[in-house]
């Protein structure tokens, strides 16, 4: 079987607040109702995507609370470092890409913690960088709200300085000579005086270089800004797309502007948020996802139903098609991509539980059904066109991510379209990437944010 990075998917797997996709996942028969404090689930986790494998196992932060607790636990409450720093003692090969927000952190505090990681993990790290915008989490840290702009000259300056400081001790710096006494060569390990109008750092970083040189770059973030650093500066990229035509155009145009930064498109990845529920038919597996929904807030996805239809839903028995005269009135709001989607199945006479449960309402696409139906999706996104990357968050947990390991997986791996076995020990290696330690030449350094 084929194992050429270009002819196969890239997948890595997400366990948000360690329960899934859903908000009331938590009370899933059978679930943890406080994953999102216990650390063997996340553990766990990786460990399955080990199994799978998969490239790596991703952890995005929130350190604040913006969701309202009566209803579901807050995002990611445990600190990502720590968790990632456990999967590195209970995995060997899967990657662990873990964020740390350039708006939160200084510079050598990045580079010492992710290349801590590096080590720990012998070359597995990956640093999600994002600005933070959120005031439940930026008012944590600071007085008052960031400048827009202000917040990605800084994310600019803090990149650089921890490429740099990572880059300050050269990969053949270290030499643990015992008969000549030599422990590393000093002339390369050598300050950055980095001196930003945001940050400032002298350098140099106290740690060699890992197996892969240093983590690589992931990037979540969106607007003008984020796609400026994904297609200079990141080696992958996490989106949510909301429709396979939107995931087609937009990694259409990141490999244009990959191209021109004057960079390879084959070494970026795109990984494409996707949610899984899976089941014996996709009639039992709309019954699951209704489920789920009834466990989390219902009418509240109603009413956003509503908007994206423009038409009240107040009143709606939820068991029922919507009424001929409210149908008559229903157009897809264009504020909204996934309204389309909604529409649509409006239109086809289901319910609006059954609407809902297809997921066009959910942050990311919903891949239903069987396990032989959900890999003919994956393929057909796959061999479309959108960057080679999933991101699969499971929609109930270590369950349903355990189904997607055990059932999809294997028939991916079938096709030819996933690896069976991990052909190097890095996540340079895992995606395709080569070496690195510190600033590529290549590259041109922003001095603003666009």
């Amino acid at each position: 079987m084929s194992t050429d990075n270009k002819k196969q998917m890239h997948i890595i797997a997400q366990l948000p607040s360690g329960q899934g996709i859903e908000q009331g996942g938590w009370r899933w028969p059978g679930a943890d109702k406080a994953a999102f404090i216990n650390e063997d689930v996340y553990v766990k986790g990786a460990q399955l995507a080990e199994k799978g494998k998969l490239d790596g196992f991703f952890l995005t932060d929130s350190p604040g609370i913006y969701v309202d607790m009566t209803k579901m636990p807050p995002h990611h409450s445990l600190d990502p470092l720590m968790l990632t720093a456990l999967m590195a003692k209970a995995t060997e090969h899967i990657g662990l890409i873990t964020t740390m927000s350039t708006s939160l952190h200084e510079p050598y505090n990045i580079a010492r913690a992710m290349r801590s990681l590096d080590l720990m993990s012998k070359g597995r790290a990956g640093w999600n960088v994002v600005t933070t915008g959120a005031a439940p989490v930026l008012l944590n840290y600071y007085p008052e709200i960031l400048n827009h702009d202000e917040k990605h000259a800084r994310s600019t300056e803090v990149w650089e300085a921890v490429l740099k400081l990572w880059g300050s001790w050269h990969k053949d710096a270290l030499k643990l000579d015992v008969e000549t006494g030599l422990f590393a060569d000093s002339s390369l390990i050598q300050p950055i005086n980095y001196k930003g109008k945001y940050v400032t750092t002298r350098g140099p970083i106290n740690m060699p270089p890992s197996q892969q040189g240093m983590p690589v770059i992931f990037t979540a973030g969106g607007g003008n800004y984020g796609y400026e650093f994904a297609t200079t500066k990141a080696d992958a990229m996490y989106s949510n797309p909301p429709t396979l035509e939107y995931a087609i155009a937009f990694w259409k145009s990141m490999a244009a502007s990959i191209r021109q930064a004057g960079r390879n498109p084959d070494q970026f990845t795109v990984f494409n948020g996707i949610g899984v529920s899976i089941a014996s038919s996709e009639k039992e597996a709309l019954e699951r996802r209704a489920a789920l929904d009834e466990l989390g807030d219902p009418k509240s996805r109603w009413q956003y139903l509503g908007y994206m239809l423009n038409i009240p839903t107040s009143g709606i028995d939820p068991d029922k098609p919507i009424p001929a005269e409210l149908l008559k009135r229903a157009y897809p709001s264009p504020s909204d991509q996934r309204s389309q989607y909604a529409y649509d199945l409006v239109k086809k006479g289901f319910t609006v539980r059954e609407v809902l449960a297809h997921g066009p309402i959910n942050y990311h696409p919903i891949f239903l059904g069987t396990p032989e139906s959900i890999a003919d999706k994956f393929q057909q996104w796959f061999e479309a066109g959108v960057g080679n990357g999933f991101s699969v968050v499971p929609d109930s947990g270590l369950d349903s991510l355990t189904d997607f390991v055990e059932q999809v997986v294997p028939i991916l791996q079938k096709r030819g379209l996933l690896r069976t076995a991990y052909i190097g020990s890095t996540l340079r290696e895992h995606l395709g990437l080569p070496y690195q330690n510190g600033l590529p030449e290549q590259k041109v350094i922003a001095t603003s944010a666009k």
